[in-house]
């Protein structure tokens, strides 16, 4: 996994792989959630891998956005 950039300073992200179908978030909660683009839309996960390679917005993008619509939680 690699590290969030967190330019904001106040994320609720702290790691996340990018994979071809999709993106695996692990929150500063230490839950690890997998988001496909079954799962959320291709658009959507277009969108987070943008904003995760940025280092910014992610964690609002996944809360207004894509929240509930997660594959697997993987821990």
């Amino acid at each position: 996994m690699t590290k969030y950039g967190n330019k904001g300073r106040d994320s609720g992200i702290s790691m996340y792989e990018i994979r071809d179908d999709g993106i695996v978030v692990q929150f500063s909660t230490g839950a690890i959630y997998l988001y496909t683009n079954a799962s959320a839309g291709v658009a959507n996960i277009e969108k987070m891998k943008k904003l995760a390679i940025r280092g910014e917005g992610l964690n609002s993008f996944i809360m207004k956005h894509v929240k509930t619509k997660f594959a697997a939680k993987l821990n």
